[in-house]
């Protein structure tokens, strides 16, 4: 390894092969990583939204956009795109999906460092939306943007809201 001269830095460390050995207590410490998609149809001014059920985990009767964790190693629109597949049966293409929002939040998940969420817009889609998930879900529709449900997730709202007024931000929850 290469030597720094006093104050000028720390020094690189190089990979080895007890990489894996170091992965856990990373993951441990690491910030969750979350994807949400607001499909939104420009034609008609409308977005699919999703109530969570009764027996959900989170949430239990609000509504949401459609949302989910990153697998380990899965880059974040492919997570996208399959959680929107998962919970909606509407099929993105990746490479389509703009940035709409970046949440990030302190408060109430499991990983320590709080969550990263990266909502994205799509406007191209195939299929029609279908209620995927029923054990997570009471249902899966349209709704008009004019017409957002009141009882919606705060984050998840703040969001969608900032998506349709004003173009992508970036918003810190919880940290202040």
């Amino acid at each position: 390894m290469p030597n720094n001269p006093p104050d000028e830095g720390n020094t690189v460390a190089q990979q080895t092969d007890d990489r894996s050995q170091a992965l856990k207590p990373a993951l441990e410490s690491m910030t969750l990583l979350v994807a949400a998609v607001i499909v939104h149809d420009k034609a008609t001014n409308r977005v699919v939204l999703l109530q969570r059920s009764e027996n959900a985990k989170f949430a239990q009767g609000m509504w949401d956009l459609p949302v989910g964790k990153s697998e380990p190693g899965e880059p974040i629109t492919e997570t996208a795109v399959r959680e929107l597949y998962e919970e909606t049966g509407l099929t993105v293409k990746p490479e389509s999906l703009k940035v709409a929002h970046i949440i990030h939040g302190a408060w109430g998940v499991e990983a320590p460092n709080g969550f990263l969420t990266v909502v994205f817009a799509a406007h191209a889609w195939t299929g029609e939306p279908e209620n995927r998930e029923p054990h997570k879900h009471s249902q899966v529709r349209w709704v008009d943007a004019t017409a957002i449900p009141e009882a919606f997730v705060d984050t998840m709202a703040s969001a969608l809201h900032r998506y349709l007024n004003d173009g992508p931000q970036v918003s810190l929850e919880g940290w202040k």
